[in-house]
């Protein structure tokens, strides 16, 4: 009876299987017992359980696209064993072609023939509970990077990050870990999207609160759609496997078939056509019934002409409703971002999200839909007994670490103060207590009217209020002895439908050509041009009042009234009126005006107590602004009308690149001085600037009538990724074109007093004669991954002294 029992031992091991590099669970990895065919597979968070009855002292797992591993076991008792696997950089082996046809084309076929059976985007509305678990590490620590300053400041630190690594693993270390529970919403017709997020738990280096955190963080921006042709991924577009066109960009092959769960499954193995393209390589699970995807492995090589970017990984199971469709049940994504020089390190962003309590073709009405992303008041109030009951997944005993690790560098000094200075030099501003101090380009300026210029300029943040922002600068200059300066107070009246109110009044140089919607106060290319002689520079008093609503989903509308007052320091007189003698040189204007956006897809974020734009994502955004200028009230001297409409669109256009799109159109009704007409923006800068003509100077043309053309086209890999040297360097071609036509009516003309040179008089401004001014562009980007190149040809009114027919413009941008 004893050696019977002996005889029949069973042998069980469980354990986990990881990447060495990453951390991340391989799913469906084959786990066999050395010699036998006893074996199992991983599950979606790559955990097994094997047993055998056979005499054996090894174990092994084998998962394409990584080197075997084996370790041996005890037999005959309980036991863990944790795998972590190295990726196989060497290449494929030959693949045979037998004849006939690929017996994988047919099973591509049939997952075409019932995309609209099983994609979630046929079901009229879903919803589900999420988890959104996220992780950003420093991984590929190098010896120069141990060494640097700050990093021998958190020694103590970099000591435990060996365990985390694990036998095999590389050290990483961590700098973010969330966690949110979210309620998330679909509606198909018209189209919607609705997050609730309830709880976060947030902790990072650098984070100071989790307003905009919390946010992002949700699985609103974790969506992956297989089924779509094109999926958005780190802002470039990658072509799916399951794409329409799939034989233009996959090579696909059957290569086994297996249960999972209860669904008898197809494995369809892909791979690019060309390594270059933006598309993926890696496994998915077909079910045999419904010809839907169950499971996906899928990868981004780093072959694929992307800057910084090592891998991106993403697995993703799915589950069927009860109306068909599939919804994803597991997601994780996996982005390996690769250091920039030797002396710094990578870094390592992995997503997870888990949904349950799907509930189908249930949809609400359209108001509920109003604000994409939305949070509960109580969103980061929580206890950790919350979190035990509520997360769908536990945490590991590596990610309990992670927390732990996270607070502790947080209370290191000296990682605090280079988070700060970091942020100082990204966005402008220095947090002191409640007060951002800044932006920087406030503090100093040189021009021919103000002389030297110092200054100082600050805000208020939620610390200080959740309703209300104060902030502005204060500015001398020491030739014109004026002190200048910019205040204003915003009051929040609801977060939901956003609602604010705001009142500004400066006090401030400025240029004609400057008083322009496109261009932000405290941006570069504004700071540059106050340097230096400006052109046509006056004094502006300004009061405004406005009042924002956002009146429906993607739908809203700012009222305001301004009054100004314009005092130039340049040799400016019009006529009070067309045909009068009676001149003047200063003058003020009163005006209401309503501007009105309709984005439908446009995704917006609470930034603490600012409201901001993510852009559209499919949808083009049309603009219409309406300005009635009062005369006679509070001293205005002018009469007008001002409406213009604009639309823009920025079209993913798969392997030819992105285009951005912007048409506009605008009308002045009124007798005015070319100082409140349309005043083009030109470009005297080295740097190429988006908004701007670049090859006009600051300030050349005046129009009451005028539509402008703008679109730029980057072709990224197209094209350059077929020649071997450009394939190598990654450059990407560009091109655009600008393009305005107008006019200016005769009585406008005969408002501005024409000045005398050489004794003629001339318009101190050209004006438009019937012809478009057009300029074209065309160069390189992404030279040293940071630099472009474009030069422009001005094509137009070519005949004027000192025309810049060519120039060449350059430009610092870090892409993907």
């Amino acid at each position: 009876m004893f050696s019977l029992v002996a005889f029949a031992q069973t042998t069980t091991v469980s354990g986990k299987v990881i990447e060495s590099a990453t951390g991340t669970p391989i799913p469906f990895a084959n786990v066999i017992f050395t010699g036998t065919q006893d074996g199992t597979i991983t599950d979606f968070d790559g955990n097994f359980i094997a047993r055998t009855n056979q005499k054996v002292d090894s174990i092994e797992v084998r998962y394409i696209g990584f080197v075997m591993r084996a370790k041996p076991l005890e037999r005959g008792r309980d036991q863990i064993i944790n795998f972590q696997m190295d990726e196989d950089v060497k290449t494929l082996g030959e693949v045979v072609v037998y004849a006939g046809e690929n017996p994988a084309w047919p099973i591509m076929r049939n997952i075409i023939r019932n995309k609209d059976l099983n994609d979630k985007r046929s079901l009229s509305a879903y919803q589900y509970e999420s988890y959104t678990k996220v992780e950003f590490d420093v991984d590929n620590i190098s010896d120069r990077f141990r060494n640097r300053k700050i990093v021998k400041k958190i020694t103590n630190v970099l000591d435990s990050i060996e365990q985390i690594a694990g036998e095999d693993g590389m050290p990483i270390l961590p700098v973010f870990i969330s966690e949110a529970i979210s309620d998330f919403y679909y509606k198909k017709d018209p189209k919607f999207k609705h997050e609730n997020i309830i709880k976060t738990k947030v902790s990072g280096v650098g984070i100071t609160d989790g307003t905009l955190t919390s946010q992002v963080i949700g699985s609103t921006f974790q969506e992956y759609n297989f089924y779509q042709n094109w999926l958005n991924i780190v802002t470039k577009e990658f072509v799916s496997p399951l794409t329409d066109g799939w034989r233009l960009y996959y090579d696909v092959y059957l290569e086994d078939s297996a249960y999972i769960n209860d669904h008898y499954c197809y494995r369809i193995d892909f791979y690019p056509k060309r390594e270059q393209d933006l598309a993926f390589t890696g496994t998915m699970w077909i079910t045999r019934e419904e010809y839907a995807l169950k499971r996906i492995d899928a990868s981004v090589p780093k072959a694929a002409n992307l800057n910084y970017i090592e891998k991106i990984k993403i697995q993703q199971d799915l589950i069927k409703t009860t109306a068909g469709p599939w919804l994803p049940e597991k997601t994780r994504v996996v982005v390996d971002v690769s250091q920039v020089t030797k002396e710094t390190a990578g870094m390592l962003a992995k997503f997870y999200v888990s949904t349950k309590d799907h509930v189908v073709n249930q949809p609400k009405p359209n108001g509920f839909y109003l604000n994409p992303v939305v949070m509960e008041e109580t969103v980061r109030d929580y206890d950790e007994q919350y979190w035990a009951e509520n997360r769908h997944d536990s945490l590991s005993p590596t990610e309990i670490n992670v927390f732990s690790m996270i607070d502790s560098m947080k209370r290191i000094p000296v990682v605090k103060t280079y988070m700060d200075l970091a942020k100082f030099a990204v966005n402008g501003y220095y947090k002191v207590g409640p007060i951002d101090v800044g932006p920087y380009s406030t503090f100093f300026g040189n021009n021919n009217i103000e002389g030297v210029r110092v200054g100082f300029g600050g805000r208020t943040t939620i610390d200080l209020s959740r309703k209300w922002t104060f902030g502005g600068h204060v500015g001398y200059g020491f030739d014109d002895e004026r002190i200048k300066y910019r205040f204003y107070a915003d009051r929040i009246l609801d977060r939901q439908p956003w609602t604010n109110i705001k009142y500004e009044q400066q006090r401030e140089v400025e240029q004609v050509w400057l008083l322009n919607e496109h261009i932000e106060p405290n941006s570069l290319f504004y700071s540059l041009s106050r340097f230096g002689t400006l052109t046509q520079p006056f004094l502006i008093n300004k009061y405004r009042l406005s009042l924002f609503r956002q009146i429906s989903a993607g739908f809203g509308a700012t009222f305001a009234f301004k009054h100004e007052s314009f005092d130039p320091f340049f040799d400016f007189q019009y006529y009070r009126n067309p045909g009068d003698t009676e001149t003047s040189d200063a003058y003020e204007v009163s005006e209401a005006s309503v501007s009105m956006r309709y984005a439908k897809d446009e995704l917006f974020v609470i930034n603490d107590n600012e409201r901001l734009s993510l852009g559209t994502v499919r949808w083009p955004a049309f603009n219409l602004d309406y300005t009635y200028g009062f005369k006679g009230i509070l001293g205005s001297d002018f009469e007008y009308h001002k409406i213009k409409l604009s639309v823009e669109k920025d079209q993913k256009m798969g392997i030819l690149g992105v285009s951005k799109i912007r048409l506009t159109g605008g009308y002045i009704a009124g007798d005015l001085p070319y100082t409140l007409l349309y005043n083009t923006i030109g470009n005297e800068t080295f740097f190429y600037v988006n908004f701007a003509y670049n090859l006009m100077d600051y300030f050349e043309f005046s129009t009451d009538k005028y539509v402008e053309f703008r679109y730029r086209h980057s072709f990224e890999g197209f094209i350059l990724n077929t020649i071997p040297l450009m394939k190598k360097l990654k450059w990407r071609l560009i091109g655009s074109a600008n393009m305005l036509y107008g006019d200016i009516s005769d009585r406008n003309l005969s408002m501005t007093k024409n000045k005398m040179v050489d004794g003629v008089e001339v318009l101190p401004f050209y004006q438009l004669d019937h012809r478009p001014y057009i300029e074209l562009g065309y160069g390189v980007e992404n030279i040293f991954k940071v630099f472009s190149v474009e030069a422009f040809h001005r094509l137009t009114y070519l005949d004027r002294q000192d025309v810049r027919k060519f120039g060449l413009k350059f430009n610092i941008q870090l892409i993907l």
